[in-house]
């Protein structure tokens, strides 16, 4: 319970303007991107935006001292939950924190504030001739410590991995209210445990991400887009395997079955030739154009002998551009096709990808559902929708055995739940089985270490 006391401590703290406690500005951030359902009880008591760490510190302290429900969050743009206030209490918005405080182009590395929006980052970096590639969908309105704290992949995963692999240090606040700082600029660094790796994609349950430092890479000099067409979905997949094994590594390799492409045809209003029943969008980059041109070159030679029905090479920066605008508008255009749309993520073995796929439509076929496949084909990181109406309660019994099968079946190939979107509520029933008791157990013992208390964004993951 925050009383009024609390209340006007922290106002002290964030000033009076950053404390939000109408029944309208609590009920806007008592959801996220989510499927998940409005439920009045969601709502927080207020609603908390720090500027600095050490406001975000001083907040901690009061919510310790007081056993205060803390759900961090960002932009919102989680598809699990993650930042749904379940215990109510503060709802701690990091969106003020935007500063990018340095570049070191000599390390190639930025430090940036957690409320720094990924597409600016990228925009800031590429504007100096540097290159910060994941890329998660929501890139133009996520922010880097939703990212971080959710470990967000992205198309470009296949080639330049996702978030962990640029995050070299940060500032965490924690339970308690201490600040830690976690890594450096050292590429080498094995002092102690790696709680820098810990404390990405803890998903705000292990402490407050407020700052985040980055490696960068060089931008690439020259890329390019290319779009497939298949006329079935294996097809579509032993072409990316063959680009793969024959040393070809594009930067994104995005796969999309039929379903995706009616939907997204319906919602351009594009013509699609009715034997296409699947749809690869990949991007290649290189140090030149010579070196672009052969890429593409043998990615059109090896799609054709795979019985590739079109193969279209962007002749334009913005042909390449209109090429992606159906892949990254596609999720939209999906949701469009049903009154609800259950969207999930799973990760399986690149090897496993055709099979998972089957095995998704044979669910489909199974419980009478309509489910659309697309998704990172690259790294085997897919996203099955759900086309349905979850006001029939007979069709959502059905939707949720579904669900539950798709999580069993991506388990069954040597797979796991989630590729870029975490745990958060929605995939809390699986965990167990995805990483046995034993394995629950020890996330249990390093949350109890670090949030004894059990207020940094309770009811998640477990």
């Amino acid at each position: 319970m925050i009383t009024k006391e609390i209340k006007e401590q922290i106002k002290k703290i964030v000033g009076p303007e950053n404390v939000l406690d109408s029944d309208l500005d609590r009920f806007g951030y008592s959801y996220d991107s989510s499927f998940v359902p409005l439920v009045p009880a969601n709502k927080p008591e207020i609603v908390v935006r720090p500027l600095t760490a050490e406001q975000v510190a001083a907040v901690m302290r009061i919510a310790c001292a007081s056993r205060i429900a803390v759900t961090p969050r960002g932009a919102s743009s989680g598809r699990t939950g993650g930042s749904i206030p379940l215990a109510g209490g503060i709802s701690l918005s990091l969106d003020r924190m935007k500063t990018i405080i340095e570049l070191d182009q000599e390390n190639m590395m930025i430090t940036v504030e957690a409320g720094v929006l990924t597409g600016d980052l990228y925009n800031y970096c590429a504007a100096k001739g540097l290159f910060y590639p994941p890329d998660p969908a929501s890139y133009k309105y996520s922010t880097i410590g939703g990212n971080v704290a959710e470990n967000a992949g992205g198309m470009r995963a296949v080639k330049y991995g996702v978030t962990n692999n640029y995050v070299m240090g940060l500032e965490v606040v924690l339970a308690d209210g201490s600040i830690i700082n976690t890594g450096g600029k050292a590429i080498k660094n094995v002092t102690g445990y790696n709680l820098t790796q810990l404390f990405t994609g803890s998903e705000g349950t292990l402490g407050i991400i407020t700052k985040v430092l980055l490696r960068l890479i060089p931008m690439p000099k020259v890329r390019n887009t290319l779009q497939l067409m298949f006329g079935s979905l294996d097809e579509a997949c032993a072409t990316i395997h063959k680009m793969l094994q024959s040393g070809i590594v594009p930067a994104a390799a995005e796969l999309m079955d039929k379903i995706s492409l009616q939907a997204v045809a319906r919602h351009r209003k594009l013509e699609i030739d009715p034997a296409t029943e699947a749809c690869v969008i990949t991007e290649i980059d290189a140090d030149n154009q010579q070196g672009l041109a052969m890429q593409a070159e043998q990615i059109e030679a090896i799609a054709k002998n795979f019985g590739a029905l079109a193969v279209r090479i962007a002749q334009s920066a913005q042909e390449a551009e209109d090429i992606w605008a159906i892949r990254r508008g596609l999720s939209s255009a999906v949701g469009a096709m049903a009154p609800d749309r259950l969207g999930e993520d799973i990760s399986v073995p690149r090897s496993a990808f055709p099979e998972m796929v089957r095995r998704i439509r044979a669910i489909g076929e199974k419980y009478d559902l309509t489910i659309a496949v697309y998704g990172h084909a690259g790294d085997g990181n897919l996203h099955p929708s759900i086309l349905c109406d979850l006001a029939d309660s007979e069709q959502a019994d059905r939707v949720h055995k579904a669900v539950h099968e798709i999580f069993a079946e991506a388990l069954a190939v040597g797979g796991t739940l989630s590729g870029e979107h975490g745990i958060g509520i929605t995939k809390r029933p699986y965990i167990s089985s995805a990483l046995g008791e034993a394995g629950v157990t020890t996330l249990k013992l390093i949350k109890q270490a670090l949030d004894p208390q059990g207020i940094l964004n309770p009811g998640k993951i477990w």
